[in-house]
C-alpha cells in the first residue's frame, strides 16, 4: 500500500472537521475567525466559504458571572478572549432565544447562502463552568435548494471548562485523565428536504462523551490544517509530520458511551426521475475508547426504485477497528517524513479491523453488463471475522456464508455455471466457510475448515495443518515473507465429501446421453474409480482400502467419504516434494499415510 501525499489535504480537512464538530455551538464563526491568520486555500477551488456571520438578538442571563453582551460575543465566535471567564462561569440560567448563523459561499462560481438557526438555547445551574443541563428546542437549516429541521436536543453535565481545557484555550493542568464533557445526550428526530428527496429522520440517544486535553490546541490544529490545504503538493514534508502526530494524539483523546439512532425514511426520485425510497432502520454504535473505533450495526436497509429494482438488508454490522498500531506508528513519524517512509511503514499504519457481517441480503437489479437481464440473488447470512494481526496482516480469518440463493442464467459465459446448467440445475442454495489461524507457539497454520455446501447437491469439507509457518511470513520485508512462504510444509489434510444428490443428477445426464439407466452406470463408474486409484498408488499398503472406500461411495452404497492424509516425516510435504510430483505424482505416495472410510 502506498500513501500518496496528495491525500493529505483530505485527511487534514476531515480531521479539522472532527475537532470542530465537538466544540461549542459558535465553532463555525470561531473557525472563520482564525481563517486569515495563515495562508488560505487557493482561490481556484470549486467551492469556498466566503463569510460567516452570527446574529443573536437577545440573551437572558440570570445571576450570571458573565453579562449578556459578553455571552453574545462568545457565541458569535470570540471564545479566545473570553475563555478564562467562560471556564469559571456561574449562573442560575442563561437563555438565548435564537442564534442565527448565515453562511455565504461560492459553489462552482455561484454565490449561495445558507442559514443555520438554533432555537432557545438554555443552560441551567451553571457552577464553575459546568452546566447541570443544556438544551435546544430546535435546530433548522435553510439552503438554496431545500433545508432541514431537528427537534429538541439536550445533555446533562455540560462541561464548558473541560471542553475549553481539552482544546488548549484554558490551562487544563497536568492530569491526562478523562473527564466528562457531557452525558445523557438526546436529540429528537426531524425532517430533511431537497428538490428530489424528502426524509423523516429518527431520534438519536446516547450516554456521554469524555476527553482529555490535547497536546496541541485546537487553534493550532486548525491553523495547521489550513496551511496544508494551501499547499496541496506538500513541499514541506515536516508540516505533514507535525500534522500526523497531532492526529495520533486526537485518536486517543476521547471516549464515549454507546449511542442509538432510529434511522430515517426517504422518498424521492432517482437521477432518471423514477420514484424511489431509501430507508435505514435502527443504528447502534458501541462505546468508543482511546484507539478503538467501535462496532456499528444497522438494521433495515432498503433502497427501491419503482419499475427498476431493489436492494434490502436485514442487518449490516461493521466490527470494531483497533487503531493502536496506527497510532503508535503515527506518533513516531520522523520530522522530515517523506513518501519513502510511508512506503516502508505502510503495513504498520493498518488498523486491526475485526471484520463485518450482514444478514437477509436481497438483490433484484438490472444487469449492467447485459441488456434486458437482471441480477437476482439472496444471501441469508455472511460473516467475516479477522484477528491476531501481525504487521498489518490478520493471523486469523474466519469467513462464511449460508443461504446463497440464485437462479442460474440460461446463458452464461462462466464455465462453472455452464457446467451446472448442463446438468439441469436451474437454481442453487449454497454456502461456504474458510477458517484458518496461525499459531505462533507451534509455527503452524491450522485450517479448521474449508467447505462448500449445496442444498440437495453435495457438501465438501477440507481441514488440515501446515507446518514451518514462522513469524517471518508476516515480515515487512517482502522478499523475506516470500521465502518464508516457500518453506511452508503440508503436515496433514482431511477431506469429507457427502453426496446429497449431485451424483444422481450427473448420472441421469450421462445415462440419458448414452441411453442407459443411471443405476447400471453406478457400478461401472465405481469399478473404474477403484481401479484407477489402486493403479496410481502402485501397490502401496493403503491402496486397497482407499480404492474400496471410493468404490462404495461412487456406487451409492455409502453417502459420505472421508480421506485423511498425513506426512510420515516432519515438517511435512514441502515445495520441493510438490515440484517433483508435477512430473510423477506417485513420488508422494511413499511420503504419506492415507486412510479412507465410506459410510
Amino acid at each position: 500500500m502506498t500513501l500518496k501525499f496528495m491525500s493529505r489535504r483530505t485527511l487534514a480537512a476531515i480531521t479539522a472537521a472532527c475537532l470542530v464538530s465537538v466544540a461549542l455551538p459558535a465553532a463555525p464563526a470561531w473557525a472563520q475567525k482564525t481563517k486569515d491568520k495563515h495562508t488560505s486555500a487557493p482561490a481556484t477551488q470549486e467551492s469556498s466559504i466566503d463569510d460567516v456571520s452570527v446574529s443573536i438578538p437577545t440573551v437572558d442571563a440570570v445571576n450570571s458571572s458573565i453579562d449578556g453582551d459578553t455571552i453574545k460575543s462568545i457565541l458569535s465566535g470570540d471564545i479566545e478572549t473570553n475563555a478564562e471567564a467562560l471556564s469559571t462561569l456561574n449562573a442560575d440560567s442563561i437563555t438565548v432565544p435564537e442564534i442565527s448563523i448565515n453562511i455565504t459561499s461560492t459553489v462552482e462560481g455561484k454565490a449561495q447562502e445558507a442559514v443555520l438557526t438554533f432555537t432557545n438555547l438554555v443552560l441551567e445551574d451553571v457552577v464553575d463552568g459546568v452546566a447541570a443541563s443544556a438544551s435546544l428546542d430546535g435546530t433548522g437549516m435553510t439552503m438554496p435548494e431545500g433545508g432541514a429541521d431537528w427537534g429538541a436536543t439536550s445533555v446533562s453535565n455540560f462541561n464548558i471548562r473541560g471542553i475549553l481545557g481539552i482544546y488548549g484555550l484554558v490551562d487544563a493542568g497536568e492530569s491526562e485523565e478523562m473527564q466528562t464533557l457531557y452525558s445523557d445526550f438526546k436529540m429528537e428526530g426531524g425532517t430533511f428536504e431537497a428538490p428530489e428527496m424528502t426524509c423523516e429522520i429518527g431520534p438519536f440517544e446516547g450516554g456521554g462523551v469524555r476527553g482529555r486535553p490535547l497536546k496541541t490546541s485546537i487553534i493550532e490544529f486548525v491553523h495547521l490544517a489550513q496551511r496544508m490545504e494551501a499547499d496541496p503538493d506538500m513541499a514541506d514534508p515536516a508540516l505533514f509530520g507535525e500534522f500526523v502526530k497531532m492526529y495520533a494524539d486526537f485518536l486517543t483523546a476521547f471516549e464515549s458511551d454507546p449511542f442509538t439512532f432510529e434511522g430515517f425514511a426517504c422518498d424521492g426520485q432517482d437521477d432518471q426521475g423514477q420514484p424511489m425510497t431509501f430507508n435505514v432502520g435502527n443504528v447502534t454504535m458501541g462505546g468508543m475508547t482511546p484507539g478503538i473505533y467501535p462496532q456499528i450495526s444497522m438494521d433495515g436497509f432498503d433502497v427501491s426504485v419503482e419499475g427498476n429494482g431493489a436492494v434490502s438488508i436485514d442487518n449490516v454490522t461493521v466490527k470494531q477497528f483497533d487503531m493502536t498500531s496506527t497510532i503508535e506508528a503515527l506518533a513516531h513519524v520522523p520530522a522530515g517524513v517523506d513518501e519513502a517512509w510511508f512506503d516502508a511503514n505502510a503495513r504498520t499504519l493498518v488498523p486491526s479491523f475485526e471484520g463485518f457481517s450482514f444478514a437477509g441480503l436481497s438483490v433484484d437489479i438490472p444487469d449492467p453488463e447485459a441488456d434486458g437481464e437482471r441480477v437476482v440473488f439472496d444471501v441469508d447470512n455472511f460473516d467475516l471475522t479477522l484477528g491476531n494481526y501481525v504487521n498489518g496482516i490478520p493471523g486469523m480469518i474466519d469467513t462464511s456464508a449460508t443461504g446463497i440463493k440464485a437462479a442460474l442464467p440460461e446463458e452464461s459465459g462462466d464455465p462453472q455455471l455452464q457446467q451446472l446448467i448442463s446438468l439441469g440445475i436451474k437454481d442453487i442454495d449454497a454456502g461456504f466457510r474458510f477458517a484458518a489461524a496461525w499459531d505462533e507457539a507451534t509455527d503452524t497454520i491450522d485450517v479448521s475448515e474449508i467447505s462448500v455446501t449445496g442444498k440437495d447437491l453435495a457438501n465438501i469439507v477440507l481441514t488440515g495443518t501446515f507446518a514451518n509457518a514462522t513469524e517471518t511470513l508476516f515480515s515487512l520485508d517482502e522478499n523475506e515473507a516470500i521465502a518464508a512462504g516457500m518453506g511452508i510444509a503440508v503436515k496433514a489434510l482431511n477431506l469429507d465429501v457427502t453426496d446429497s444428490g449431485l451424483s444422481d443428477i450427473i448420472l441421469a445426464v450421462v445415462g440419458a446421453e448414452q441411453g442407459t439407466d443411471p443405476a447400471t452406470l453406478r457400478p461401472v463408474f465405481a469399478g473404474l474409480a477403484e481401479g484407477t486409484v489402486v493403479g496410481m498408488m502402485a501397490g502401496a499398503a493403503d491402496a486397497a482400502k482407499l480404492g474400496q472406500a471410493i468404490n462404495q461411495f461412487v456406487s451409492g452404497k455409502a453417502k459420505s467419504l472421508n480421506i485423511a492424509i498425513e506426512a510420515k516425516e516432519d515438517p511435512g510435504l514441502g515445495m520441493a516434494d510438490f515440484m517433483a510430483a508435477e512430473q510423477d505424482p506417485t513420488v508422494l505416495i511413499d511420503k504419506v499415510n492415507i486412510t479412507a472410510a465410506a459410510k
